[in-house]
C-alpha cells in the first residue's frame, strides 16, 4: 500500500486520528465519554494497521503512540520515573497464542511461565512510596506525564498511608506502586441514585464514576465518594529487587497493599486461556467491572530483555472481554401493559451487540426515570446488559444532541383496549383499569405458565396471543381445558404438536402450593412471598379464611401485601378461575419437605456452580422450607452454599463468620 496512499487512505488516517483524540479528551479529560471501549478499540486497531502500511504519513502526535491525554488545568503534574504504558489488546485467542509465539521467538525458550490477572475497569494511578510512606500520587495522564492527586489517594481507605515493614528487611528507599481505582456496582448504583434524587447528571458508568471521583478539586468530595483500589505491579524501585511478578504481587500483599485474589501465576499460556474463559464466565458475578484479562510475563528479567514500544510493554498482553456497554439511538418508545395493567415505557434501539447479544429493546421502567435520565426519542444513550439482566438505557449523550429529539409522554388511554389509564397517589407506575384488557391477560397466561409457576412448555408468546385473541382463553384456567381438536386450528399448530402440548399440560397438573400461589400472579407477590404464604398455611381453604390482620401476623410479610392478596381474593372472578383450576384436575401439593420448619427465618446465599440442583430448584427448595435465599451475603445469613468456582461472596462470609456448606451439607439440611 506503500506506493499506493491514494486521498482516501489520507482522509481515513487523519478523521480516526481527530475522532480518537476527541474520545481521549472527553474520557479522560471531562470523563464523559461518547463511545464504548469497545467501539474506541476497533477505531484504535484501524488507525494502527493504516499507519503500519503507511509508515511515510506518520504523525508523532497520533492517538497511536500515546496512551491518554495531557493533563487538565487544575492539578499539578508530575513526570512518572518509568512511563505508564498502555497494553496491547487481543480480543480472540489466536491473538493470545500469536503473542505467545512472540516472547517464546524472542526469549529463544518454549518455557515461558506467564501470570493472568483480571483487568479491572477503572483509573490507572501510581503511588509513590519513600521509606514505606506515602509521598504523592498521581493519574497515568499521557503515559508520561500525569496529575498529582495525592490528597484525592488518601482519601480511600484501602490505601496503606505507611506501609508495614517485612520481615529481616529493609524498607526500600523508593517504591513505586501502580493500581487501579474504582467503584463498585453496589456503590455506583447508590451514587447515581442520590444524583437523580439531586437532579445532578448521572455517570455512565462506574469507570466514569469513579474518574469523575478521583479528579475532583476539593479532596473533601472524593472523601464521599466510594473509591476503592487494587494494585497490581510496580515502578521505579531503590532498595528491593523482585526475581518475578508472582514475587511482586505477594511481597506488596505483605506490605499492606491490597491485590485482586482473581489471580493465577506461573502458568503456561494455556492455562491462561482456560482462566479466561473461567472469568468470562462469571464477570457478571463480581463486585466490579472487568473488561478482560491482563497476561504477563511472570519473569522479570524476560520482561527486561522483552521491552516495550513508545506506547505498549512487549511482555504484557491484555485479552479482552466482549463489551457490557454500547451506545447506540433511541429509534422510538411505546408502551407495553403488563398482567397487572402496569404501563411500562419501552425503548426501541438502533440494534447494537452487547456481550455477543443484538439488543434492539431496553426497559425505560415509568415516567418517573425517563423524566430523570431526560431520554428522548432520537437521543445517543449508553446501554448497558450484565449476565441475564435485562437491557437498559443508563445514561444519554447530550453533547450528540441536534435539537431534534422529541420528548416522551405518557398515554392516557390504555395502548391495548382503549381503557382509562390512571396513576395511583404514591405509584410511580400508570395502570389500564380494564381487568379484561387482552395485554393484561396475554402476560397473566405466560406467567402462570412459566418455569417457576406451572413450567408448561410449548405454550410461547405467539401461540398465548393466539389463544387470547381468538377467545380460547379468557381466563388462566381456560389452559386445563384446551383439547387436541382446538389447538388443531391454530396457527402452525398440527396433530402431532396439537397432542404433545395437551400431554404436557396434563403432566403439569401436580404442583406445590408455594408455585401454585406464585402462577395466580397477586400483585407484590412473588416466588418469596408466596414460599411465606405456602409455609404459614395449610392449605386453600385456610388461605381464603385469611384476612389482613392474619396474612400480616406472618414474618415478612407487610400491609402492602397482605392488602394485596385480600383484594384478589375477594374478587368473584378470581375465586372462580381457582375453582375451575381445581374442578380441571390440578393436584395442589402441601408438604413437599417435611422438615420445612426447622429452617423458617433462615438465610441462605449460594455461590458457584452446584452439581445435582439447578440454582432455579435450589432457591424453590430453599423457599418450601420456609428459608429465604439472598444475592449477597450480610450480618444476617445464616449459610452460604459453595459450589465449585466460588466467587467474591465466599470471602466476605469467612470475614463475617459466616456457616459454610457443600452441596451434600446443604441437601442433608434440607432433608432431601
Amino acid at each position: 500500500m506503500q506506493n499506493n496512499i491514494t486521498p482516501d487512505i489520507v482522509k481515513k488516517i487523519t478523521d480516526l486520528r481527530e475522532k480518537l483524540h476527541k474520545h481521549n479528551y472527553r474520557y479522560y479529560i471531562l470523563d464523559d465519554p461518547e463511545v464504548s471501549d469497545s467501539r474506541y478499540d476497533r477505531m484504535m486497531r484501524d488507525l494502527i494497521e493504516l499507519e503500519k502500511a503507511c509508515p511515510a504519513i506518520a504523525d508523532p502526535s497520533s492517538p497511536t503512540v500515546r496512551v491518554g491525554s495531557p493533563p487538565v488545568s487544575g492539578f499539578e503534574t508530575i513526570d512518572h520515573n518509568l512511563p505508564m504504558l498502555s497494553l496491547d489488546n487481543g480480543f480472540k485467542e489466536s491473538d493470545i497464542i500469536d503473542f505467545d509465539e512472540r516472547v517464546r521467538k524472542k526469549i529463544q525458550s518454549n518455557h515461558i511461565k506467564y501470570t493472568a490477572e483480571v483487568k479491572l475497569d477503572g483509573i490507572a494511578v501510581e503511588l509513590v512510596y519513600e521509606k514505606g510512606i506515602l509521598a504523592h500520587a498521581s493519574t497515568r495522564g499521557d503515559g508520561n506525564k500525569g496529575e498529582v492527586v495525592t490528597s484525592n489517594i488518601r482519601t480511600i481507605r484501602s490505601v496503606p498511608l505507611v506501609l508495614q515493614q517485612l520481615e529481616n528487611k529493609l524498607m526500600p528507599s523508593v517504591l513505586e506502586i501502580r493500581g487501579e481505582v474504582l467503584i463498585s456496582h453496589e456503590n455506583f448504583r447508590k451514587l447515581n441514585y442520590e444524583r437523580q434524587k439531586n437532579n445532578l447528571p448521572l455517570f455512565a458508568n462506574p469507570r466514569n464514576a469513579a474518574a469523575g471521583s478521583l479528579r475532583q478539586l476539593d479532596s473533601r468530595l472524593t472523601a464521599q465518594r466510594p473509591l476503592e483500589i487494587f494494585f497490581y505491579g510496580t515502578g521505579l524501585t531503590k532498595g528491593i529487587v523482585f526475581d518475578s511478578h508472582a514475587d511482586a504481587l505477594i511481597t506488596l500483599n505483605k506490605m499492606g497493599l491490597r491485590i485482586n485474589r482473581h489471580v493465577r501465576t506461573k502458568i503456561t499460556i494455556h492455562d491462561a486461556l482456560n482462566y479466561y474463559k473461567e472469568i468470562e464466565a462469571k464477570r457478571h458475578l463480581l463486585p466490579y467491572d472487568i473488561d478482560g484479562m491482563v497476561i504477563k510475563v511472570d519473569s522479570m528479567p524476560f520482561q527486561d530483555r522483552l521491552g516495550a514500544t513508545s506506547r505498549s510493554p512487549r511482555w504484557a498482553i491484555a485479552y479482552k472481554f466482549k463489551a457490557l456497554q454500547e451506545t447506540t439511538t433511541v429509534v422510538d418508545i411505546n408502551v407495553q401493559v403488563g398482567r397487572t395493567g402496569a404501563l411500562t415505557p419501552v425503548a426501541h434501539l438502533e440494534p447494537v451487540s452487547i456481550a455477543g447479544v443484538t439488543i434492539s429493546r431496553a426497559t425505560l421502567h415509568n415516567e418517573d426515570e425517563i423524566k430523570r435520565k431526560d431520554i428522548r426519542i432520537g437521543d445517543k444513550v449508553w446501554v448497558h446488559r450484565a449476565g441475564d439482566v435485562i437491557p437498559e438505557v443508563v445514561k444519554v449523550i447530550d453533547s450528540a444532541r441536534n435539537g431534534e429529539e422529541k420528548k416522551f409522554v405518557m398515554p392516557k388511554i390504555c395502548p391495548s383496549c382503549g381503557a382509562d389509564v390512571v396513576r395511583i397517589k404514591n405509584e410511580t407506575v400508570y395502570r389500564c383499569i380494564n381487568s379484561q384488557c387482552p395485554a393484561q391477560l396475554k402476560e397473566r397466561i405466560k406467567h402462570f405458565v412459566s418455569k417457576s409457576a406451572f413450567d408448561i412448555n410449548g405454550l410461547g408468546d405467539k401461540l398465548v396471543e393466539q389463544l387470547v385473541l381468538k377467545g380460547l382463553c379468557i381466563s388462566c384456567a381456560d389452559i386445563f381445558y384446551l383439547d387436541k381438536n382446538i389447538l388443531e386450528g391454530l396457527e402452525r399448530m398440527g396433530p402431532v404438536s396439537a397432542e404433545k402440548l395437551v400431554i404436557e399440560i396434563e403432566s403439569k397438573k401436580k404442583i406445590s402450593l408455594r408455585r401454585f400461589i406464585y402462577a395466580l400472579g397477586i400483585r407484590h407477590v412473588g416466588e418469596h412471598m408466596a414460599g411465606l404464604i405456602a409455609t404459614n398455611c395449610t392449605g386453600l381453604d385456610s388461605i381464603y379464611k385469611t384476612v389482613d390482620a392474619d396474612l400480616i401476623s406472618i414474618d415478612g410479610i407487610g400491609h402492602v401485601v397482605a392488602e394485596s392478596i385480600a383484594v384478589f381474593l375477594k374478587n368473584n372472578k378470581n375465586r372462580e378461575t381457582i375453582d375451575r383450576i381445581i374442578d380441571s384436575g390440578v393436584r395442589i401439593i402441601y408438604n413437599e419437605l417435611k422438615n420445612k420448619t426447622a429452617l423458617t427465618g433462615k438465610v441462605f446465599v449460594l455461590t458457584g456452580s452446584l452439581e445435582t440442583l439447578t440454582r432455579r430448584r435450589a432457591k424453590e427448595l430453599i423457599d418450601i422450607a420456609g428459608a429465604r435465599l439472598s444475592s449477597s451475603v450480610s450480618k444476617s445469613t445464616d449459610y452460604i452454599v459453595v459450589g465449585s468456582s466460588p466467587g467474591a461472596k465466599l470471602d466476605r462470609a469467612k470475614t463475617l463468620g459466616i456457616q459454610i456448606i457443600n452441596e451434600t451439607t446443604f441437601r442433608e439440611i434440607l432433608g432431601i
